[in-house]
């Protein structure tokens, strides 16, 4: 647990880790407010492209916990920094929600219907055949298919809904073109909160409570991992994998309780 203690920064999932829902995690206020009482660095990172850092800082507050936008780093934006470095100027059609194309623009990267560079896919509600229909056409002309993230399912207030990978599984079928997924297990996404830190990946901890995203993530980019038992991962799961994480926690909170 010193180890733990002396990290110099942490990366945080938040569903399952900070918040269920929205529902703020017992113990992640004293985590949070340790972490800025010691000057630790620190980033929320998610998978999930369909909230801006101002929107999921709102959320925060709206659940009692005050965590500025600069602490926060999503799929959309990891999206949005990789195809800048692939192409700059690029174009893309998008299916996914204002925070996604957002992130885009702010990279200098503007909507295209007719011949983009890229089809990029994210979580959206108003998915449907004639965007579709389109983002086939699009990539049989030779658009790259790009998605956010590469989860089928998403855990929310209302169950379980389908994510990004399985929105884009129809036009993977009709092309026979396979996406390339930006986020989580993609160890980009883990560079890019490294970067953002401003640390070396020995002084920084990787938090989730996935083993299928976070912690092989975490373990691709040589950072210290802790699986969490407060999402979706019970401590009987682990064998079933076969990599391990370093520190396997009840939740965010024993790090703190047990300084």
């Amino acid at each position: 647990m010193q180890n733990i203690l002396n990290k110099k920064g942490f990366i945080c999932d938040m569903d399952g880790v900070i918040y269920h829902g929205s529902r703020i995690l017992d113990g992640v206020a004293d985590f949070v407010n340790w972490m800025i009482d010691n000057d630790k660095k620190f980033v929320f990172l998610t998978n999930s492209p369909e909230r801006t850092p101002h929107e999921l800082s709102m959320k925060l507050e709206r659940m009692g916990l005050s965590v500025s936008p600069d602490h926060f780093y999503t799929s959309a934006m990891a999206t949005a920094e990789f195809l800048h470095s692939q192409a700059p100027g690029c174009t893309a059609y998008v299916i996914g929600e204002a925070a996604l194309s957002k992130a885009l623009y702010d990279q200098g990267i503007y909507m295209n219907d007719v011949d983009p560079d890229y089809v990029v896919i994210g979580e959206t509600r108003t998915y449907g055949f004639e965007k579709i229909e389109k983002a086939i056409a699009l990539v049989n002309k030779g658009a790259k298919l790009i998605g956010a993230n590469p989860d089928t399912i998403g855990v929310t207030e209302k169950g379980i809904m389908p994510a990004t990978g399985s929105l884009i599984a129809p036009i993977e079928i009709a092309t026979g073109k396979k996406a390339y997924f930006v986020g989580k297990p993609n160890p980009l996404m883990v560079r890019h909160g490294l970067r953002k830190l401003g640390c070396h990946s020995d002084d920084v901890a990787f938090i989730g409570d996935r083993m299928d995203t976070d912690i092989i993530a975490g373990i691709e980019s040589n950072v210290d991992t802790i699986l969490v038992l407060t999402g979706v991962t019970k401590k009987e799961d682990i064998n079933l994998f076969p990599y391990r994480p370093k520190y396997i926690l009840n939740s965010v909170s024993d790090i703190v309780r047990n300084k």
